[in-house]
């Protein structure tokens, strides 16, 4: 089987669409939440996405197989929120390891279904790593700007544990997403780090993807792309990227430069559009298909996907418009002094 490396140097790789989209579509109410094990839990969990992979993993793995009968070469675990701090919101702090080892089996089953049918595409699954619904640059509190809800060990220790349940489940790589506070990511980073470390076993490639927030070109944190990467270059990753908050044409011109500065692989996996008025999103697979097709031509990416309100019919079409184009090469690095 080829590795993750041979295949990206072969051709650009698509990852999968968004996993809450299809989850609404399914229209799940708080019974089908809780399943039997829940049935009688103390609060509501309708909305915990992450959840399903134990009490309805089948729509969990059903929505991964849409997505690589798409032609989806990497698959995202359904674990967005599956750390200990996001899981307070729902009082399931403890179920957090749980959640990873479940959803990184129900992707890697599905993987490994594809795989074996066509051995000359394999399939990788991303142990998906959320940003927290806490951020460590950022206080909660306008009257006190000093004031941290949380402390970097604290998500250390989080994110620590979903890797390891990611690991153990199965994953082939970390994928670290959706950062609007590079503090956060950068705990995650040194999480993975001492992880690997404490278990003395290879790294897993790891996926690094940024959210700029709006046209400023900067995340929420306040840092522009290229501080942003010279902050998680040192993690050395697989591919630094970008997803989520904006549409493929609004990320365009941050794509181009993160292109330009990177000397690993690069991602885009924007939102279908931006949301109309009722937040949802109306930008067809053609039209997303195409704006990620003049990335690929103008030589910026090397893997593509989709994030919010995009579907296994983006993905389609995506993997259609670049299937033909050659990869961004890699930038050739100095050796030698001038």
């Amino acid at each position: 089987m080829k590795s993750l490396s041979q295949c990206a140097a072969e051709r650009i790789l698509i990852i999968d669409g968004a996993m809450g989209t299809m989850i609404q579509r399914y229209k799940l109410e708080e019974a089908d939440y809780r399943g039997e094990r829940f049935k009688d839990y103390h609060m509501d969990v309708k909305g915990n996405n992450d959840l399903l992979n134990l009490t309805q993993p089948q729509i969990i793995e059903a929505i991964h197989r849409e997505y690589l009968e798409a032609g989806a070469d990497i698959i995202e675990t359904n674990t967005f929120s599956s750390t200990t701090i996001a899981m307070a919101d729902y009082d399931m702090q403890a179920l957090a390891f749980e959640l990873n080892i479940a959803a990184a089996k129900i992707a890697k089953r599905a993987a490994n279904d594809y795989t074996a049918k066509n051995p000359e595409k394999p399939r990788f699954v991303a142990g998906a790593i959320g940003p927290l619904n806490k951020t460590l640059s950022l206080s909660p509190d306008v009257n006190n700007p000093g004031f941290r809800s949380v402390t970097f060990d604290e998500v250390v220790t989080a994110y620590y544990e979903q890797i390891r349940g990611l690991h153990e489940g199965g994953v082939d790589i970390l994928l670290i997403e959706t950062i609007f506070d590079t503090l956060n990511s950068k705990a995650a980073i040194y999480a993975a780090k001492k992880y690997f470390r404490d278990i003395k076993q290879p790294e897993l490639p790891i996926m690094i993807s940024g959210t700029i927030t709006d046209a400023s070109g900067r995340t929420l944190s306040g840092q522009t792309l290229e501080a942003f990467y010279i902050s998680v270059m040192h993690a050395k990753p697989f591919s630094v990227g970008l997803n989520c908050a904006l549409g493929g044409e609004q990320m365009r011109p941050h794509v181009a430069e993160l292109a330009q500065i990177a000397g690993c692989y690069v991602s885009c996996y924007p939102n279908a559009g931006l949301p109309n008025a009722f937040g949802e999103y109306d930008e067809t697979p053609h039209d997303t298909a195409c704006i990620i097709e003049d990335f690929a031509k103008e030589g910026f990416v090397n893997i593509v996907g989709g994030c919010c309100g995009t579907t296994p019919d983006h993905i389609r079409h995506i993997a259609q418009h670049v299937k033909t184009i050659a990869p961004r090469p890699l930038p050739v690095k100095e050796t030698t002094l001038a």
